[in-house]
């Protein structure tokens, strides 16, 4: 069972608003479900798979304003102990950009999956932070499955210009960090 929980670090003078916002947006992600506001400024979510998980955690690492907490409780019943290891593991702070992870197990491994997979979306949020505009509109057609002859058509370049976007920006690098977070959030749900 995975749970995601995200306060909003942003500098929005309707900080509400766009929390709100936010959660309808990203309660759109494929197999992320509800996202619901929790307070003010606090969203919170329980993705069914580890790949929804990581959608959602990247999702919110792009938009750069959000400290996150993931629990993952391998066998749990309900979403309860891994929204509270998601909430708990984050605390009453939390910097922009920074995802931290609880594996509530009594497997001995629990804590050092935690810690990679916290170090695997902190690769992913200094590659996703470094890119130009340009990079970030190639990826995200690319990440929506558009095909870069298609992402070259619709923009009005050529193939080896989106080709030199996607390389500038990180995309290799990313689909890397990507998997890597997956696999290690499917291996610590089986803990």
């Amino acid at each position: 069972m995975y749970a995601v929980f995200a306060r909003y670090r942003g500098r929005s003078r309707r900080r509400a608003d766009h929390v709100r916002a936010s959660a309808e947006a990203l309660s759109s992600l494929e197999n992320v479900g509800d996202v619901s506001v929790v307070g003010v400024e606090e969203l919170q979510a329980t993705p069914e798979t580890a790949v929804a998980t990581t959608t959602l955690v990247l999702a919110l690492l792009a938009a750069g304003d959000w400290a996150m907490g993931i629990g993952v409780c391998p066998r749990a019943k309900t979403a309860d102990s891994a929204t509270s290891a998601a909430q708990s593991v984050l605390g009453k702070g939390g910097r922009a950009g920074t995802v931290k992870v609880r594996v509530r197990t009594n497997d001995p491994a629990g804590k050092p999956f935690g810690d990679d997979i916290s170090a695997a979306f902190t690769l992913l949020h200094h590659v996703i932070s470094r890119r130009s505009p340009e990079g970030r509109e190639a990826t995200s057609l690319v990440r929506a499955g558009w095909t870069q002859v298609e992402v070259a058509e619709e923009l009005g370049v050529s193939k080896q210009a989106i080709n030199q976007r996607l390389q500038a920006a990180g995309w290799h690098a990313e689909e890397a960090g990507w998997s890597l977070a997956v696999h290690l959030l499917e291996r610590a749900n089986e803990l």
